[in-house]
Formats: structure tokens, C-alpha cells, sequence
């Protein structure tokens, strides 16, 4: 049986318009609506700058440059019952050009402020926002 290999980290991208937040719309499995950041699972390998850059265009459609880290949490990959955490890097990016055209597994986006999508339902990758201040 073959093992997956476990991420070492969760890179999120955090692009701000003033006070909010750029959030994907995605459908889960029971096909409730839930926002998320743009993130990717890092790996050993490339840097976490040059992988939550190329991740962030694939997903948000928006040519973004990754700055410096906002934030840092836990993420637990693993179950609820069996949890097992790895860091979170909350990158801020920046973009001349905010307009959004999401990957096709997103159902559109959303616009918030960081209080008004800890209201909101939060996908498991971004679950760690309601654990932070700012």
C-alpha cells in the first residue's frame, strides 16, 4: 500500500482591496457553498513564494505578487477526531488588476472583510481564520 506524502505546510495568498479579503466560492461534497483563500499544499521542493505565486494565478485568475508572510496558524490535515497540524503561511499579496476570474472548480468569488468570513461557511483550508486576530 502505497503512502501519500504529508505536506509541510499550508501556503495561503490573502489579496486585500482596503478592509476585505478575496475569498473562492467552491461546492462541497454535499454541494454546500463554502469561501476559501487561494492556497496550495507545499511539499519539499520549490520555494513557498514561487508555488503560492503560480497556485494563486491558477486559481484567481489574478496575476499576483506574493510579499511577505501576514500570518501564521496550524491547519490540521488529518481528521477531526485524529488530528495532525502543519504551519500556515498567510502570504499578502499584491495585484494591479484585482478583477477575479476563478478556475473552473470555484462556483465565483467574494469580497470580505476578515470579520464578515468567520460569519460565512469556511472551507477546511481556511479554517485557521477563525483562530487568529487581525
Amino acid at each position: 500500500m502505497q503512502q501519500r506524502a504529508i505536506p509541510t505546510a499550508l501556503a495561503c495568498g490573502i489579496l486585500q482591496d482596503g478592509e476585505r479579503i478575496l475569498f473562492l466560492k467552491q461546492k462541497d461534497r454535499q454541494g454546500v457553498e463554502r469561501i476559501g483563500l487561494p492556497f496550495v499544499m507545499l511539499f519539499s521542493g520549490p520555494a513557498p513564494v514561487k508555488k503560492m505565486t503560480e497556485f494563486f494565478l491558477q486559481q484567481t485568475g489574478i496575476d499576483g505578487h506574493v510579499q511577505d508572510v501576514r500570518f501564521q496558524a496550524k491547519h490540521n490535515i488529518a481528521s477531526r477526531k485524529n488530528k495532525r497540524f502543519i504551519p500556515v503561511l498567510g502570504f499578502r499579496v499584491d495585484a494591479k488588476d484585482r478583477r477575479a476570474r476563478p478556475a473552473a472548480e470555484y462556483s465565483g468569488y467574494v469580497w470580505l472583510t476578515l470579520e464578515d468570513a468567520r460569519r460565512q461557511k469556511l472551507d477546511r483550508t481556511s479554517e485557521w481564520l477563525l483562530n487568529i486576530t487581525g
